[in-house]
């Protein structure tokens, strides 16, 4: 959740009273916020110390989505109204004394299809700043950058003193050599292309600089006489910037998603619309775009939807009348009226600032919030039920007892891994078919969903080194391919993994790991000539010839199937489900028919070996390492029925 500061003498004079940190706490609990932390106590101790010390701040966490809540005018103002101190503001649309004909005018390129094709815009007039206002006005841009603009990836914000310009504005694409401007806080002009290297080395905007670098055109904003005003969404220009004696604000929104540039735009101008001299107005701008069609931004106008009182009622647990509910509504800043057909419904007006309301259920939230979480009704549930862990999750379970009963330590590996230590690192190729991946990734480290436990747990014991041999550990959990038949295109299988590393190899000793799971979940080792036999299980390599080794029959050859493990000392797992009871004298007679033609649907669940030398060196292990996984999604028909959702 984003966290806010907060001046906290300047909220203290918003609200019209001084809290103790405890009852702001109890305030800000009570509207859904969270009190992260007073900085009075460290700035007193350092002016005692003879320290520089800012004013004491308030640190408040937010809910993600409320974008009206990041700035310190937003949360008094939203606190005020629950506090029924005062009421909602209505946000308005003030057009020029001449009408829609005196609107400033912005055109839109079809260029600018190819790099940012999406453009709004809004007027702030008469605006009064003070040192902390402005410095608000700011934070709040850069809050909604990092926020709902995915660090300027989706939508970037420009603000600028209109009285230094002279409409109406042109928003352009242009080659980057044709672009020339004197940026913000720099005294000589730079092309595009300059600014990318002076750039690159600072901290604050260098890491912006790859969202338009590779693109062929820059979009580019100016005015009648070619006055830059910004570059979106790298910087804006010197000649424009916004001081203490700014009186006419100009604020423009670039994007990709239409709908993040909606919310952008109406949550900075209705913030800061309280500075006008006429609070709560902003002047519209005609935009001409890239179709040739016109719109007027911002829109400002209120959404409608319906909410039940019995509904809330349902919810909460709660007996409200429909006027309580409605009073409810109005301390969350929801306009509403008490519908003339149906005494049972509200009209409900959603403001522009309330982003997050989607549904009935929203509003019902906020109802509840108002009337206090604390102050619902403790009510036993009308239904008695108990719960009951998955059929997999059962299995899965089973398993771990077991290794661990022997003695091998379960790890907790992440989920994701790099692409090379999902492919390259095992000696696998990627068919692209196989592995979900995870699209622009913030690191090396996560970029695809794995597909096997096994570089996990070489990665764990690379970590552990150091730890006496053997280091033998194990793992239950999901890995994720690609299935283009389900809806998701994706889906989890659980699978069992263990590796075992000493000084010696230790086949025998991942070979025995199997046989006890199998053991434990009931499973019989049979032969795989045994064609007679109705279900078990068996390993064998996938060609070669057949060698006795102890209980088990082995397969080996030369090469290896799999190139995760050493040539000729590896095999493959394989499952005998057990067949359907046969309905009638016909179907016995065909399975009987099948077993003497040694017709079997025999499954392959996975495979066992001892790792081959590359891969132990790609993971930086010194000592050879045996390796086994399996699934256990085969196994789940197995179950009692009380551990499966089967009906």
């Amino acid at each position: 959740m984003p966290t806010v500061s907060v001046d906290k003498a300047d909220l203290w004079e918003r609200l019209g009273k001084e809290y103790t940190t405890e009852e702001f706490d109890h305030l800000c609990f009570e509207y859904g916020l969270e009190l992260d932390e007073d900085t009075t106590a460290e700035v007193e101790a350092a002016i005692k110390a003879g320290l520089p010390a800012e004013r004491p701040q308030l640190k408040i966490e937010v809910p993600a989505n409320r974008y009206d809540l990041l700035c310190i005018e937003g949360i008094a103002r939203a606190l005020r109204i629950f506090l029924q101190k005062v009421e909602p503001p209505r946000y308005k649309c003030i057009y020029p004394p001449g009408g829609e004909s005196e609107l400033l005018t912005i055109t839109c390129d079809p260029e600018v299809k190819k790099v940012r094709p999406l453009f709004a815009c809004a007027i702030l007039r008469n605006v009064t700043f003070t040192p902390r206002s402005y410095a608000s006005f700011i934070d709040l841009q850069d809050k909604l950058h990092q926020n709902i603009g995915r660090r300027r990836q989706l939508v970037s914000i420009g603000t600028h003193d209109l009285d230094t310009l002279k409409p109406p504005f042109r928003y352009l694409a242009k080659p980057p050599q044709d672009i020339k401007f004197i940026p913000l806080n720099k005294d000589q002009a730079y092309t595009a292309e300059e600014l990318m290297a002076v750039y690159e080395p600072d901290k604050h905007l260098g890491k912006y600089l790859h969202i338009i670098r590779d693109s062929p055109v820059y979009p580019i904003i100016y005015d009648s006489v070619d006055q830059v005003l910004s570059m979106p969404p790298i910087i804006n220009s010197e000649h424009s910037k916004i001081t203490l004696n700014t009186r006419n604000i100009f604020i423009d929104v670039t994007a990709t998603d239409q709908t993040k540039l909606d919310i952008v735009v109406n949550i900075v101008a209705t913030m800061f619309s309280e500075y006008c001299d006429v609070p709560y107005t902003i002047e519209p701008v005609k935009v001409v775009l890239t179709d040739g069609s016109t719109r007027i931004s911002p829109d400002l106008s209120e959404r409608h939807t319906t909410a039940r009182a019995s509904y809330v009622n349902a919810c909460t647990g709660l007996s409200l009348k429909t006027p309580e509910v409605s009073s409810l509504l109005q301390r969350m800043s929801l306009h509403n009226t008490i519908s003339p057909s149906n005494p049972d419904e509200l009209l409900i007006e959603i403001p522009c600032t309330r982003p997050d309301i989607f549904h009935e259920c929203d509003i019902m939230e906020d109802a509840a919030i108002a009337y206090g979480f604390n102050n619902l009704p403790h009510t036993f549930p009308a239904t008695s039920t108990v719960a009951q862990p998955l059929a997999i999750s059962k299995l899965s379970d089973i398993v771990r007892l077991e290794w661990a009963l022997a003695g091998w330590v379960e790890v907790l590996p992440l989920i994701l891994c790099s692409h090379e230590e999902n492919f390259e690192f095992l000696n696998h190729a990627d068919d692209g078919k196989t592995a979900v991946k995870i699209a622009n990734p913030k690191t090396l480290e996560f970029q695809v969903v794995r597909t096997t436990l096994l570089p996990g747990l070489l990665k764990t014991i690379r970590e552990n080194r150091s730890h006496p041999l053997p280091i033998k550990i194990f793992e239950t959990s999901d890995v994720v391919f690609k299935d283009t038949s389900r809806e998701r295109q994706a889906r989890n299988e659980r699978h069992a993994a263990a590796v075992w590393c000493n000084k010696t190899a230790g086949f025998e000793i991942v070979h025995g790991m199997l046989n006890r799971a199998m053991k434990m979940l009931e499973i019989p080792l049979i032969g795989n000539t045994d064609h007679k036999a109705e279900t078990g299980y068996y390993i064998k390599e996938s060609s070669g010839e057949l060698c006795l080794n102890g209980l088990y029959q082995l397969w080996v050859s030369s090469s290896v199937t799999d190139p995760v493990y050493f040539p000729g000392r590896a095999a493959t797992i394989y499952y005998r489900p057990a067949p359907a009871k046969a309905s009638n004298k016909l179907s016995a007679l065909s399975q009987d028919i099948k077993t003497v033609l040694h017709v079997n649907h025999d499954v392959e669940i996975g495979s066992l070996g001892i790792l081959h030398p590359a891969v132990l060196a790609n993971f930086e292990i010194g000592y050879p390492c045996s390796a086994l996984e399996f699934t256990l999604e085969p196994f789940k028909k197995k179950m009692q029925k009380i551990w499966t959702n089967d009906e």
